[in-house]
């Protein structure tokens, strides 16, 4: 089947180019097949990817190395913060078990003082109550020597009157020459005390 040729301007269909018969290719006309075209342009779009890729990275990898260079100092830095937080707040720790320990002096003194304070007051009790049991102390003893000085004057007094009855009981009934039988006075301590005659006289 051979090939139709080009259509004259007036719209007829022309013969083969002269010099052609029939089955020889026609000039113009590629003679590779389809696939082999596709193959070709494939061919040249991966190098135009490759090319294109080649420039985006060209174009974009200084500033993606220079974002990772800043990355990497950015990561560095927190780290060191961490750290520098990290010792700050066991400084902070630090400083609070130091409020600790001094709010625990702090009552400690207080309670150090109250303790001083109590035994003062101790003290203080203890020495007025030795005063206290020296002055009962002395008042007892000095009511002793005056019950002890009461009974000695009692003593005194009745060993005195004990004397004076022993004298008067000693002292002999003097009968007076002027006096009339019977009768008799004491005497010396009572002249003109006389006695009245007794039982046997008036008898007699």
């Amino acid at each position: 089947m051979s090939v139709p040729g080009p259509t004259s301007p007036d719209g007829a269909l022309a013969g083969p180019p002269h010099g052609l018969g029939p089955g020889e290719p026609t000039p113009g006309l590629s003679d590779t097949s389809p696939d082999e075209g596709l193959l070709e342009d494939l061919t040249v779009e991966d190098k135009a990817v490759e090319q294109l890729a080649e420039g985006l990275l060209s174009h974009y990898l200084p500033d993606l190395q220079r974002s990772k260079q800043a990355l990497q100092e950015l990561t560095q830095n927190q780290v060191v913060l961490l750290d520098t937080l990290e010792q700050e707040i066991s400084k902070f720790k630090e400083c609070h078990s130091m409020l600790d320990i001094n709010a625990l002096f702090t009552e400690a003194k207080h309670y150090h003082a109250k303790l001083v304070n109590i035994r003062k007051e101790m003290l203080m009790l203890h020495e007025k109550t030795s005063k206290l049991k020296k002055r009962a102390l002395k008042l007892q003893q000095k009511r002793q020597k005056e019950e002890l000085e009461r009974e000695q004057q009692r003593e005194k007094e009745f060993e005195r009157e004990k004397q004076l009855t022993a004298k008067l009981a000693k002292r002999t009934l003097i009968q007076p020459e002027d006096d009339p039988p019977g009768h008799c006075c004491v005497w010396p301590s009572s002249p003109a005390l006389c006695l009245l005659p007794q039982a046997g006289h008036s008898a007699g």
